[in-house]
């Protein structure tokens, strides 16, 4: 075992990060130190790339700034300097990589909501019948 496996079993990964997903609206908030000073500074984006990799893993999250201008940042997961995540909106993706959003402008650059997973119709409860109700409440 060389030295860059027996760090990377080491590592732990940062709790303040959740399970995240390509398709996701992140708010991520990261402490940046200028000279003696230090300060959080908040991102909030779509998450286009998520790559694993242990130490190395890492997660692209992208913005539009202002004049339609896209902003990318890279994170680290294990990183130490990101303070928080939040994961505001669940979308809808079926890529792994969402480098086709760098293309799109407006209204054709919004993701679907992913709702919960919804019950199948055959899943359904059938209706109680008074019988049933009346045994229920004994234990």
């Amino acid at each position: 075992m060389n030295l860059v496996e027996s760090i990377e079993k080491s590592l732990q990964p940062n709790p303040k990060v959740p399970a995240i997903q390509p398709g996701d609206t992140v708010r991520v908030h990261q402490r940046i130190v200028e000279g003696d000073r230090e300060r959080i500074q908040v991102f909030q984006g779509v998450v286009i790339r998520l790559r694993k990799g242990g130490a190395n893993a890492n997660f692209t999250v992208r913005r539009i700034a202002s004049n339609n201008i896209g902003v990318e940042r890279t994170y680290l997961l294990h990183s130490p300097r990101i303070d928080k995540v939040e994961v505001l909106r669940h979308a809808k993706v079926r890529r792994a990589q969402l480098y086709y959003f760098r293309k799109l402008q407006g209204k054709s650059a919004r993701l679907k909501e992913r709702i919960g997973a919804r019950a199948k119709p055959d899943a359904v409860a059938a209706p109680q019948t008074p019988a049933d109700s009346s045994t229920q409440g004994q234990a």
